[in-house]
């Protein structure tokens, strides 16, 4: 029997780890496909420049300005620039920010800390965090500050969550052929919704609630919920800092057309959906609720599968981008199993800011329309809209 005891302390040691090779070629399966792949973006560069800096919608800005950097690399780092320190926008500065830790280039320090005080609040803060994850800047993001977690509501935190996802499309009926596209934050924003991480401290080392709404959706104006419970492990050996990784077994309706709520193909319910997602949150030791310290940073990675209808996004002049196209799904279920043709991964990125202006940390101040089971709870009052329904019911 292994007990604690036998691992402890200096008992555990692996002779020659300095000998050991670190060169296995074994590769992940998103890498090789990401080689091979056919970018479905085919606006030209000078199109792409032009609607990041001319179009009203800062999703579609932002997601111009993605498929224009991930296409030129540090050369687009002066039409990136501009943006950072122009745009209007402050979710697109943020996310614009975030992807210069893409790059080798020596001005993306610069251009980070150029911002470093600036006058957007939420810019300031996500600025100080990937500078010191870049090790541009020596000092810890993490400092006493005062903060404001409201008492009685689900969670203890809900966290905003800014995503950037890769879906890798078979375009065919072989192996032989995928297509690739890339979403901006606020464009998965657009067609997915905006996730929150939702946990509460007494409970977040093995389970977490990721909660999502999407505006655009139902035709009556109202908004559209998601929620899926995640559970799995936490390592903790460092005290302000914990390393995760959680999977969701969610049911959920599967819209045969590949849009959300669209019936017109036919709708399989309650099909088990899978997804995984892995990565480090970062504690605040100066921020704390009932004696547990708050996450104040969060970042990983996910992947799942997903249902992309090409034939109904052909017919409709081949626009991606609008609320509910391309459906999470799964592999393991007869009817569903064929259709699903995604490969969907990506990262994404969470910290607690001020988002009601007074200059106070919000812990759990954004809605979670969620239960802690994962079901949709719309009125936030903790209750379920339906026991065990994870998304908002699409037959009313």
């Amino acid at each position: 029997m292994i007990t604690t005891a036998a691992i402890s302390g200096e008992q555990l040691v692996f002779k020659g780890r300095d000998n050991l090779l670190h060169g296995d070629p074994t590769t992940r399966f998103e890498d090789m496909i990401a080689r091979v792949s056919v970018n479905l973006e085919k606006r030209s560069d000078e199109q792409l420049v032009r609607d990041g800096r001319t179009l009203s919608d800062p999703a579609a800005r932002e997601n111009a300005l993605y498929q224009y950097l991930a296409r030129n690399g540090a050369e687009a780092l002066p039409e990136i620039t501009k943006a950072i320190y122009g745009d209007s926008d402050s979710d697109l500065r943020v996310n614009l920010l975030w992807a210069l830790e893409w790059l080798e280039a020596e001005q993306c320090r610069d251009i980070c800390m150029a911002v470093i005080n600036d006058h957007d609040h939420r810019v300031r803060e996500w600025a100080r965090v990937f500078a010191w994850e870049m090790g541009w800047m020596d000092q810890d993001f993490r400092k006493p500050r005062e903060f404001r977690h409201i008492e009685g509501r689900t969670f203890d935190q809900t966290i905003y969550l800014h995503i950037t996802c890769n879906i890798y499309i078979k375009l065919g009926p072989t192996n032989d052929m995928w297509g690739h596209l890339l979403i901006s934050p606020q464009m998965l924003k657009r067609v997915f919704g905006q996730a929150l991480a939702c946990n509460n401290l007494s409970t977040r080392d093995d389970e977490v609630v990721v909660a999502k709404t999407l505006d655009g959706l139902h035709a009556d104006g109202s908004k559209h919920h998601e929620a899926f419970l995640f559970r799995g492990f936490t390592e903790l050996t460092n005290p302000t800092q914990g390393n995760f990784y959680f999977e969701t077994q969610t049911k959920r309706p599967i819209f045969l057309s590949g849009k959300a709520n669209d019936t017109s193909q036919g709708v399989v319910e309650d099909v088990t959906v899978p997804f995984a997602r892995q990565g480090q949150w970062f504690l605040n030791e100066n921020i704390k609720v009932n004696d547990r310290m708050a996450i104040e940073y969060v970042r990983g990675l996910f992947q799942g599968w997903s249902y992309v209808n090409l034939d109904r996004i052909e017919a409709s002049g081949g626009d991606f981008y609008f609320p509910g196209n391309s459906i999470l799904s799964t592999l393991h279920h007869p009817e569903v199993g064929p259709k699903t043709n995604g490969f969907v991964n990506g990262r994404f990125k969470g910290k607690v800011v001020d988002w009601d202006g007074d200059d106070i940390v919000d812990l759990n101040y954004l809605p979670a329309h969620a239960t802690v089971k994962g079901e949709v709870d719309s009125n936030c009052d903790g209750v379920p809209d339906e026991p065990g329904r994870h998304v908002s019911d699409w037959r009313r």
